[in-house]
């Protein structure tokens, strides 16, 4: 989080004071930095400079409009899930030929929509997807570009809710009728069967997994072609972690302890992993990133309520709830939570809880924190994905203001939620 760091001990947002930030918007609040959002993209898809390749953001990880603009701008691709997803690509700019359509449950409205916008691929997740796109298409006299999603049955050692390529979860289709379903992919009419699309998981730290389905995607594409099916792109997903602990440090914030277990090898050691195996297909390669392009580019800002003390434990309770961050309740997620300024106070163990009336509501469980006091802020980092494109009204709690620094530009891109605005 380079673009995070404290100055004279007050935390910084590039050249903005984040204190000033949360004084002046309230909380609870996201903010992001622009910088970080662009260096992210660029060294992503700078590694894969010297083959042809499409970087598709992944939308379901932020699809704030000024974000998507940005990277639009930047010249990415999008990798979308529903038809509101590609509606939004489009609006901030991405290019129709760099769309991509994942999903395992496409209504028939969302195929048809994508069909007349054009975009680039559907990947196809089941038998019966195939024919009903091959109606639609011949419907509307037209052929739609699809990639079958080969669910290779390999585990990414994530969480279980965001692991993606076994053959227990519900994506893709099974390895073991592959070849047989790009046979009858191929046989469809108004289908072009253009490529082969894989996607492991989220948050994945090891690079076994990546490599093994890289070996698994080419040898099937020599097979295929073998039987005259001629693959021309890869699309090979996204799923690489990010760090959430010790995203910043300093002398007076505690370690956080971390295992191997929570080492991210970084972008560039996934993708030299896999790249000279991929290029060995000489086809088209399709990323999608969109965790490792956004969720350091963003903080959840939150204030301290109340601070309790039952005798067997501390709480913090912030006004930032379950219902804005959802992810340590939902995968009991871990994000590292730091004040916005630094004292050299003694530390304590706390529960910070939100308000929201579930036991669930909670950003972290019996953590080392420095002495945090009513009125003061903290920030929940790493919560630039998965944060407000899960967030909910539960509640009825109106959802959180969203801004974006740039320099020392400061810019609303989601107003605050009003109670009056609530249906």
């Amino acid at each position: 989080m380079r673009h995070f760091h404290y100055k004279e001990n007050q935390l910084f947002c590039e050249d903005v004071s984040v204190q000033e930030i949360a004084e002046e918007f309230g909380t609870p609040l996201y903010l992001y930095s622009k910088q970080q959002l662009i260096e992210n993209y660029r060294a992503i898809d700078s590694a894969f400079a010297d083959v042809d390749h499409i970087t598709c953001y992944a939308l379901k990880a932020n699809s704030n409009l000024e974000l998507l603009k940005i990277l639009a701008k930047e010249g990415a691709g999008a990798d979308a899930v529903s038809a509101g997803e590609i509606h939004f690509a489009l609006k901030a700019g991405f290019s129709p030929s760099k769309i991509t359509f994942a999903g395992v449950g496409k209504r028939d409205d969302e195929i048809e929509y994508a069909l007349k916008k054009d975009i680039f691929s559907f990947n196809v997740e089941s038998i019966e997807e195939l024919a009903v796109i091959n109606e639609i298409a011949g419907r509307l006299k037209t052929k739609a570009r699809i990639a079958l999603r080969i669910n290779p049955d390999i585990d990414a050692s994530t969480h279980p809710y965001i692991s993606t390529g076994l053959k227990t979860n519900k994506f893709g289709i099974d390895i073991k009728v592959a070849i047989e379903t790009f046979k009858y992919a191929a046989s469809l009419p108004n289908l072009l069967v253009d490529g082969i699309h894989t996607h492991i998981g989220s948050q994945i730290l090891k690079l076994d997994p990546f490599i093994q389905t890289a070996q698994t995607v080419v040898a099937m594409i020599e097979e295929l072609r073998r039987e005259g099916i001629n693959i021309q792109h890869i699309d090979f997903g996204g799923g690489y972690g990010v760090t959430y602990k010790n995203a910043i440090k300093h002398p007076l914030l505690p370690v956080e302890e971390a295992s191997n277990a929570d080492e991210t090898p970084g972008n560039n050691a996934f993708i030299t992993a896999v790249l000279p195996i991929l290029k060995q297909a000489k086809c088209k390669l399709v990323i999608e990133p969109g965790r490792s392009i956004v969720a350091n580019t963003g903080v959840l800002i939150t204030k301290a309520l109340y601070r309790k003390d039952n005798g067997v434990k501390k709480f913090v309770i912030v006004d930032a709830g379950m219902n804005d961050l959802i992810r340590p309740s939902l995968y009991q997620a871990y994000h590292q939570i730091i004040p916005l300024t630094l004292n050299n106070v003694e530390n304590e163990i706390v529960d910070i809880v939100g308000p929201v009336c579930e036991s669930g509501d909670f950003f972290a469980r019996e953590r080392t924190m420095p002495l945090v006091k009513r009125g003061e802020y903290v920030a929940i980092l790493t919560a630039g994905a998965y944060g407000f494109s899960v967030s909910s009204h539960y509640n009825a709690r109106p959802n959180a203001a969203e801004v974006l620094v740039n320099g020392d530009k400061v810019r609303v891109i989601r107003e605050r939620e009003k109670i009056e605005d609530l249906k």
